[in-house]
């Protein structure tokens, strides 16, 4: 069952290698629907020998799945880059264009450790035109595309990680459980204390 969903979701990677084009790169965010925290993005190029089953959208992996697979993409992937826009930035040019900038970052990163650059981006979802890179937006990438999965869990384990660390240095919101969504005991932190120094203030306009 894993192997044959590798075997699909390898198509779009497979057909961009059947035509001469090696180095493939995959870009995903998490974190556009937090209200604290940054975003997130990242863009990780696999390697053509790529035959690890199990990689798949993050959100459908246990948190020990997700770091058991994150420490193989980062170790056997040609390049990994990782993009990430804080709270103030969000708020200052809005979250759709805070991602594009994160998945820059990332872009850019990875591409640089590659004779030559990434050659196509694989996007869950977004176009990146800015990139300068021929490109292909994928709805749902990261259930169709091992590349864009690849970035998914590397992204939401590098996001994960950075609140569980915020949640000691600000406490009381439940960050190390919530990672900055907004749960009952995340409102219950707001209410009791107000915002604090990551939260998204255009997104706490309800509250």
């Amino acid at each position: 069952m894993l192997r044959k969903k590798l075997e699909d979701m390898l198509s779009y990677e497979r057909a961009l290698w059947s035509k001469g084009v090696a180095l493939v790169g995959g870009v995903d965010e998490v974190g556009r629907g937090p209200l604290a925290g940054p975003v997130c993005a990242a863009c990780v190029v696999l390697p053509q020998d790529w035959d690890v089953p199990g990689v798949n959208d993050s959100k459908k992996l246990s948190e020990k799945k997700r770091n058991e697979l994150y420490a193989v993409i980062v170790a056997r992937a040609l390049a990994y880059g990782i993009g990430l826009v804080g709270n103030e930035r969000i708020d200052e040019i809005n979250i759709l264009n805070a991602t594009k900038e994160a998945m820059m970052i990332a872009v850019r990163s990875a591409g640089e450790k590659l004779e030559g650059g990434i050659r196509h981006l694989l996007v869950d979802a977004v176009k990146l035109p800015e990139a300068g890179i021929p490109g292909t937006a994928i709805i749902k990438g990261d259930e169709k595309s091992v590349s864009v999965a690849a970035a998914s869990i590397v992204a939401k384990v590098t996001r994960d990680r950075i609140m569980t660390e915020f949640d000691s240095v600000f406490p009381g919101y439940a960050f190390a459980r919530n990672k900055g969504y907004g749960t009952e005991a995340h409102y219950a932190g707001l209410r009791a204390k107000g915002p604090c120094l990551i939260h998204r203030r255009t997104f706490l306009k309800n509250l």
